[in-house]
């Protein structure tokens, strides 16, 4: 679905989704959020696309949900209405997707990123922040908490200690210290911004596919195990991949390459 708020461009094996609503601080609408499902849909069923990056216009990545584009549920629909349309809702299915996904999901927050924006980024495999980004969940001013996975994903990356820091104490946190508690991977300078996050996809994108796919399952399984069974995740990931003619060919480099500079 094609939106006038969005950009998408494809260079080689790296789809870029831009939110480009500037004006209004990368808000999210409903139209933003379907044409960032068609792009992850392109990303999906194209093989030779490896990676997806995910980026805004302007000075905000984004401010979070357009709380003006918000339409009211069934003014009768109760408690257990309303979860079950806020579980159905189709962002929420978006993320859970990326995340499932055997394919990288960069997001480079320029600027700003807070309330539903974030918890979007959360889903995504890397998050890299420029120096003038910071980040918040405001969602108490609105007499809620985040519930589009920002509560549950949080918790799971930084720990219910600085979970509550944002959350409950409504705090905001900037790039320096989202790095220390593990909410980003990477800091660029604003002026390096574009050109670092660029470097990191291509560099992502030159990974052996299928390998790559095998780490970001057995990441995410190995999360919820003991040790044992993380262990036995491990060795089957790697029984899918030794011998086949990914492994064998890269191998055969490295060993070419040791080879002439011994």
């Amino acid at each position: 679905m094609a939106d006038t708020h969005t950009i998408l461009e494809r260079q080689g094996a790296i789809l870029t989704f831009a939110f480009d609503r500037p004006d209004k601080y990368n808000a999210f609408t409903r139209p933003m959020l379907a044409a960032l499902r068609d792009a992850f849909e392109t990303f999906a069923n194209d093989a030779d696309l490896r990676v997806l990056l995910i980026r805004a216009t302007g000075r905000y990545f984004s401010s979070g949900m357009d709380v003006t584009a918000l339409g009211a549920g069934p003014a009768d629909e109760g408690p257990s209405g309303f979860r079950r349309r806020y579980r159905e809702s189709a962002w929420h299915q978006l993320y859970d997707e990326f995340e499932a996904i055997e394919k990288p999901i960069v997001v480079a927050h320029q600027g700003p990123c807070l309330g539903a924006a974030l918890e979007m980024s959360l889903s995504c495999d890397f998050r890299l922040a420029s120096d003038a980004a910071h980040y918040a969940l405001p969602e108490l001013n609105m007499g809620m908490i985040p519930g589009s996975g920002g509560t549950s994903r949080l918790v799971r990356m930084i720990g219910g200690h600085w979970a509550r820091y944002m959350i409950m104490a409504n705090r905001p946190i900037g790039a320096d210290q989202a790095l220390t508690v593990g909410l980003v991977h990477e800091i660029y300078p604003a002026a390096e911004f574009d050109r670092r996050v660029d470097e990191f996809c291509l560099s992502l994108a030159g990974q052996p596919p299928e390998a790559l796919a095998a780490a970001k399952l057995a990441i995410e399984l190995a999360a919820d195990l003991d040790r044992t069974q993380a262990r036995n995740v491990e060795r089957l990931a790697n029984s899918s991949l030794f011998g086949r003619e990914e492994q064998a060919r890269v191998f055969a480099a490295l060993r070419a390459r040791f080879s002439k500079s011994s």
